[in-house]
């Protein structure tokens, strides 16, 4: 249960899942951070805490640094609380395009968040590879077909330490990474959390694994983590990665989101050379 009413707040904890949890479900814009597990993995990364601010609607609060937000997943609550929520926290962030066209008629200021754009792939593109724009991706799969012995599994609890095994080392490749705390409790909670995904062996060897979820009332499919440990022998192994996983996803599934760039120009393009077919678009607002 969530008894904490706004002002007051409380942490997030996993047995705030059954409540929690289906709400998010029920979301049809398929925003990345919008389910239970991505808030509760990255709790401690933005400082979430949450508060209910009547029987439907909660305010989740947030800091990055010293910046104080405010998130509001399930919907907008009445003018005086949004006055407050902008007083006290001055910006709210992953507001919807509805949320945002309403916001800006109350006197806020919505901005476009590109840097926080979800990127949505089609599966059936993923899978195929088919047409010049995806010519190079497909030359890559084949160069890492041809040179390897590979095997993709189902990510199940019977091969979590492998999957850990590729988080650190994957860890040790990168010099830390901000998301390796989150991803290691995703694999060691990815039961209670309900995350499912792929694990990739090539030479019998742990390579690389993705971790997810469903989102967009099941039309979507969101990789919250893929991790991959690069060798002489890898080349092309995030091209097989993403192919194998689109291929097993089952057919209900229209797209793949792969979450966001966070502006980094590097990530970008290659987010980009995958051929979005289109974008979860999130605002950035703040007082008028």
């Amino acid at each position: 249960m969530i008894t904490a009413e706004y002002p007051d707040s409380a942490e997030v904890t996993i047995d705030m899942r059954p409540v929690l949890h289906p709400k998010f479900q029920a979301l049809a814009d398929g925003i990345s951070e919008f389910t239970f597990a991505n808030i509760y993995l990255f709790r401690r990364t933005h400082n979430y805490r949450i508060s209910r601010l009547d029987n439907e609607l909660f305010v989740i609060t947030g800091r990055d640094k010293e910046n104080p937000f405010f998130i509001l997943p399930f919907g907008l609550p009445d003018e005086n609380i949004v006055a407050e929520l902008f007083h006290n926290h001055h910006v709210m962030k992953a507001a919807s395009a509805q949320q945002a066209e309403i916001l800006s008629k109350m006197g806020y200021t919505a901005c476009e968040d590109r840097d926080n754009f979800d990127y949505l792939y089609s599966r059936e593109d993923l899978v195929n590879l088919t047409g010049r724009k995806f010519h190079k991706k497909k030359n890559l799969l084949n160069l890492f077909v041809r040179n390897n012995e590979y095997q993709a599994k189902p990510l199940l609890e019977e091969y979590r330490d492998d999957a850990l095994q590729i988080l650190e080392r994957w860890n040790q490749q990168h010099d830390g990474s901000n998301d390796f705390f989150a991803a290691k409790e995703a694999l060691e909670k990815m039961w209670p959390l309900q995350l499912c995904g792929g694990i990739f062996y090539i030479d019998e060897q742990p390579a690389a694994y993705c971790l997810g979820e469903e989102l967009a009332l099941g039309e979507s499919f969101v990789i919250h983590f893929e991790k991959a440990v690069l060798a002489d022998n890898s080349r092309g192994v995030y091209q097989y990665i993403n192919q194998a996983f689109a291929s097993i996803l089952p057919e209900k599934y229209k797209t793949v989101n792969r979450e966001q760039d966070l502006g980094n120009p590097g990530l970008r393009q290659a987010k980009m050379s995958y051929n979005p077919v289109d974008f979860v678009r999130k605002y950035k607002v703040t007082p008028g």
